[in-house]
């Protein structure tokens, strides 16, 4: 074997250098280029503390909610439950959470898998994968939407009042509610992310579904769980076709706390 010349591998380290620096661009620099539209992109990502492909989902996913800032896209990350009989049970999991998984799995590929990502009920791909996330971003937010949702939340103790609004033809779809927690972090003990630290963003901690009345306008009540504030918290809200589970827009509530009782006057 003929020895490589120093110069040869000089040249290829500095390749290295120059194709490492453009791969590490941030995610945001590759879906902030000018976007024709009015879209929106709902990315459901479909994971587990006991699956040990899931932690650089949960990364991407994270990163771009945080690079993406007050564009209207929406990370939900749901913890399904059945890898909790793999030795380690996922404390954010939820079985409605599985079963939501299961149900859009008939208008894909027909299987079940973590990490997976859905993006507006249309479109899937294995989590993870940054190419196809910034394919599936673009394509969603350079969409048209022919539907709008507002919605405003008001905290009265461990309840919430959410009044919303509907744009456009809105017959036959549902109004989907998810409570979110932003951030937390668990330390996982058993399993296949043994000894691992996982930061995690965007988790899905409630859901719930409301068949829609006639008219546009309307409100609905749910549950907070006890630690919920509105600082780490977020409600978001998602207008769905329950028969192809397609969604057609999507929300945050603004959010409000009950007014303090005034003091009795003396």
């Amino acid at each position: 074997m003929k020895p490589i010349k120093l110069s040869v591998i000089g040249a290829a380290f500095v390749l290295l250098v120059i194709t490492a620096a453009l791969v590490t661009k941030s995610f945001a620099s590759k879906t902030n280029r000018s976007i024709a539209g009015d879209g929106f992109a709902v990315l459901e990502l479909f994971t587990s503390e006991g699956c040990s492909s899931c932690p650089p989902a949960d990364e991407l996913l994270a990163r771009i909610q945080r690079e993406n800032g007050n564009k209207p896209v929406y990370v939900l990350a749901f913890h399904v439950d059945y890898w909790n009989r793999q030795g380690w049970k996922d404390v954010f999991s939820n079985p409605l959470f599985s079963k939501r998984q299961y149900q859009y799995s008939s208008s894909f590929t027909g299987q079940v898998y973590t990490p997976q990502v859905i993006v507006n009920g249309k479109s899937e791909f294995v989590g993870g994968d940054e190419n196809a996330a910034q394919n599936a971003l673009n394509d969603a937010l350079s969409a048209h939407a022919t539907e709008s949702l507002s919605l405003k939340g008001e905290q009265h103790a461990r309840k919430m009042k959410i009044d919303y609004q509907l744009e456009g033809n809105t017959k036959d779809n549902q109004l989907v509610i998810a409570v979110v927690e932003k951030h937390a972090v668990s330390k996982v003990t058993k399993g296949e992310n043994e000894g691992r630290t996982l930061h995690h963003a965007q988790i899905v901690r409630n859901l719930y579904t409301f068949d829609l009345k006639t008219g546009k306008n309307g409100s609905v009540q749910i549950d907070l769980p006890a630690d919920f504030d509105a600082k780490d918290w977020e409600i978001v809200g998602l207008l769905q076709s329950p028969d192809t589970r397609v969604i057609n827009a999507a929300g945050r509530a603004q959010l409000t706390s009950e007014a303090a009782t005034p003091a009795a006057s003396k």
